[in-house]
């Protein structure tokens, strides 16, 4: 297990990080998963055995049942907490009120309090904001959240699911305040979509932001389980639950390129769907879940796929986007720049 740093901060998290929304399977979670704490126990001491520091969970996983199922198997197995880097989130509906959801002080700070309660921790590590929130200005948000900084509830803060304008605007507010700034983002980015690559990776890579990648087989899709003649299994994912939306015919065009090289590798494919995005610079960590301990066990191997040049790009040709403008004015305009 490799260990990245997380953004500009200086702190190491394992370049695998393990996704919690497996853990319970309350309301539309129990289309992902159905872990109960036994289960949950296993998964984490695995994790934990296989060098994984970073955890990573969100209130409303489970309506706050995943972060209950975490902070207890952390107890259970005595591990220690400044071990750990924990990673929740806050945005998302947690109630019937008004107020009960969005990126307002009132409330971030209603449900810091909670997370922290059910994560069964004086502090998080990593308190991400889910989404957006177009009703409260970015400014009143990264103003609370640097009081959390500030009073040592939490350690740093992210973001998840921003187009680059916003976080950008985000950035921009918290560097000429001398607030607290997002040192992460956590997005959707997998071999077949490829979308970030557009405008959000160059951003993260100039203000040195870091990237945790959810969903990296693409819900299912690359794991291996499906074909383009075998679209449905019985009992995956995919079936029952179509998310998030890819592009099938050009992911199954990929699994046809990777299918051959994960049996010459004696691997699976998506121990290499998981392999390629360990290799992209921006990465810093793969956000893994599991549903049973044998699949816990393949996405681990993954750590250890390697690729050669000529089949890195097999991959790429397959799984580039197409061009868009204003990228190809950009490419060919700046020819005469090139450092």
């Amino acid at each position: 297990m490799k260990y990245n740093l997380l953004g500009n901060t200086g702190l190491k998290v394992s370049e695998l990080c393990l996704g919690t929304m497996t853990f319970g399977g309350k309301g539309w979670a129990k289309m992902i998963g159905t872990l109960d704490q036994d289960a949950v126990d296993k998964v984490l001491k695995r994790s934990i055995e296989a060098g994984i520091n970073f955890i990573d969970t969100a209130n409303v996983y489970s309506e706050g049942w995943s972060e209950e199922l975490t902070g207890q198997a952390i107890r259970n197995l005595g591990l220690h907490r400044d071990d750990l880097i924990l990673a929740t989130k806050v945005r998302g509906t947690m109630g019937a009120g008004p107020n009960d959801s969005g990126l307002t002080r009132k409330h971030i700070l209603s449900q810091v309090e909670a997370s922290l309660k059910r994560l069964q921790t004086d502090y998080i590590d990593l308190y991400q904001v889910h989404s957006f929130d177009p009703l409260t200005p970015v400014e009143d948000t990264i103003r609370t959240l640097d009081d959390l900084v500030r009073s040592g509830k939490v350690r740093y803060i992210g973001a998840s699911n921003f187009a680059a304008w916003q976080l950008m605007k985000a950035l921009d507010f918290s560097h000429y305040a001398q607030q607290a700034r997002f040192v992460s983002l956590q997005a959707y980015y997998t071999v077949a979509g490829r979308d970030l690559e557009r405008e959000v990776i160059p951003l993260l890579k100039d203000q040195k932001v870091g990237l945790m990648v959810w969903s990296p087989l693409a819900g299912g899709l690359l794991s291996g389980k499906y074909r383009r003649d075998k679209p449905g299994v019985e009992g995956a994912r995919r079936t029952g639950f179509d998310f998030p939306p890819v592009n099938k015919d050009r992911a199954f065009d990929i699994v046809d390129v990777l299918d051959p090289m994960a049996k010459a590798k004696k691997s699976s494919v998506a121990q290499l769907a998981l392999g390629w995005l360990l290799q992209q610079p921006a990465v810093t960590s793969v956000i893994i879940g599991a549903n049973s301990m044998e699949q816990l066990e393949d996405n681990l191997k993954s750590v250890d796929i390697g690729f050669s040049p000529e089949e890195l790009e097999k991959v790429d040709v397959v799984s580039k986007l197409p061009e868009e403008y204003p990228g190809w004015m950009l490419a060919w305009t700046g020819r005469d720049r090139q450092a």
